[in-house]
Formats: structure tokens, sequence, C-alpha cells
């Protein structure tokens, strides 16, 4: 059964799956980035595996984008691969909306993968410019957006900073400077075809992002990551004005939960009629859900 647009709540546009179907454990070295995570946000971050997601979201009558991160040259890590990513939403398709991620220094083999994923149904790729240490505006990465463009699916970049490696000993190795939403402008410059969404309030480069939005018509922006009731103001005027077409409703499950941030979302002055708009209207018009 397809997604019934009309009968959801909300769309999340991001969502992370972190552990695998048969629950083996982490690797070492995500282990690692967990202590340090428990630490950085006072408590264990939950670990859900991709059906647990559905379920999750079935529950509280939404659709989910979800998707985990390959950084397997940046961290090492071993995550869920997209194939379980893929294989998962295809038996929820009422309520999945699965995006691969391939980590860009891959290159000729990554973009034969982003292929294959493409045939298999993904509706969009994710890219964290931290933790796969990468500039996205390097053109050596450009075959694969080549691909992603020429299938007209979503590019969706994390911008701004990272609570991973926040606290261990130079940030586990992870540098901010990479997700500058202005490196992605240069991407939206570039390939005018493909949609991007720029993913988190942007800290500490909020108005960057607010202004690649607003000039390329390609580009929109993800709310996640961020509790609402911390959202800066320029950001609540650009919500309310002119990107009100243009914001998406994520909340960064599991990390930060829907129900927290649709509560606190409540609580902010965001125009009657701007409010159906970012919770499900821009999502179901950029996914191609109506």
């Amino acid at each position: 059964m397809a997604i019934d647009v009309d009968q959801l709540v909300a769309i999340d546009v991001h969502t992370h799956t972190h552990a695998h179907m048969d629950h083996r454990p982490p690797d070492e070295i995500t282990a690692e980035f967990l202590d340090a995570a428990e630490k950085y946000f006072g408590g264990a971050p939950p670990q859900p595996t991709t059906q647990e997601v559905a379920d999750y979201y079935r529950e509280r009558r939404m659709a989910a984008v979800v998707f985990t991160v390959d950084s397997s040259f940046g961290t090492g890590e071993r995550t869920v691969p997209t194939s379980e990513v893929i294989e998962v939403a295809a038996a929820n398709p009422d309520v999945l909306i699965p995006f691969a991620s391939v980590d860009p220094h891959k290159g000729k083999a990554g973009v034969r993968e982003a292929r294959e994923y493409i045939a298999q149904g993904v509706r969009g790729f994710k890219f964290h410019p931290n933790t796969q240490a990468f500039w996205p505006n390097d053109r050596a990465f450009y075959p694969l957006y080549e691909v992603i463009a020429e299938a007209g699916l979503i590019a969706l970049f994390h911008t701004g900073q990272t609570g991973i490696g926040a606290g261990m000993p130079g940030g586990g190795g992870i540098k901010l400077k990479y997700s500058n939403p202005m490196a992605v402008d240069d991407v939206a410059a570039d390939f005018p075809e493909l949609d991007i969404v720029l993913a988190h309030p942007s800290f500490p480069w909020q108005e960057e992002a607010l202004s690649v939005a607003t000039h390329k018509p390609n580009v929109y922006i993800d709310l996640s990551g961020w509790a609402p009731k911390y959202f800066p103001e320029v950001l609540i005027r650009y919500i309310n004005g002119p990107l009100k077409r243009k914001m998406l409703f994520g909340s960064d499950f599991p990390l930060l939960t829907p129900e927290r941030w649709l509560s606190e979302f409540e609580r902010l002055p965001i125009k009657d009629e701007v409010r159906p708009l970012v919770l499900k209207e821009n999502a179901a018009r950029l996914l191609k859900l109506r």
C-alpha cells in the first residue's frame, strides 16, 4: 500500500536507522562514538532498526524518510547497509521512504553503487560532509551528483554543527568546516536540475543557509536536529515568509523525537497557513507523493 498523504499527520524527512535487523552489536568504532554521544546528549541514544522506525511512525500516522550514513572513509564505521534500508522500506511502503547513502570517496565504485540503489527504488541520497570528510563542491564528486540528478532524485546534505564526535579528543577527528552550506551552494548552481535539501538549522551558518535557499530555486531546508524552542528569530521569520514553501519538517529521530519537535513547533509564532506546508505539504510535493 502506497503512502496516503491525506491520512498523514506529518512527513518527517530526516530519520536514521542505527541497528542491523539481526541486532548484531555495533562495531568498535561506532561503539566509541556512541559512548561519547551518551555523555554529550546526557543519555544513551536509541538504536532503532529500520523496521522499528517503520512501526514507530505508523503508530503516529506519519511517514518517514529513512537512511543510514556510509562514512567508511571518514570514520571507518560499519553502519547499516542501504540494501537493508531498501528491503525493509519495500515491506513498509505505507510509511517509509528510503534514501541511500554512498561514501563519495568510493569514486567510480560509488557511482555504480548509486545506480544500483536507484534501480532498487530509493528516493534520494543522504550526505554527511563531516563524517564522510569531504567538501560537497569538490568536482571529484560531481559524477555522483550527475547520477542522482539524472534520476530526478534528491540530495540531502548535513549542514552545520554535528553532535557526532562532540567531547571526544579532537572531536573524534571530525571537522566541522565541511558542513558550511555555502559549499552546497556551488552544487546547487552547477546542478540546477538537482533538488537539494540542507539538513538542520545550520548553526553557526544559519543565515548562509537561508541565503542559499532563497537564491537557488532547487534548495530546501529541513528543520531537523534542533529543538524548535532554540530556533533563532531569523529562521522563524523566513519560515513564515520567503521560504514558507521550502521548509520541511524533520526530527532527526531517534536523537530527537517527532513528539518533542511537534510540541515545541506548536508553540512557535508560525502562521496558521504555513504550518501544514512545513509539516506535510512541502515534503509531499518535493518527494512527488501527490
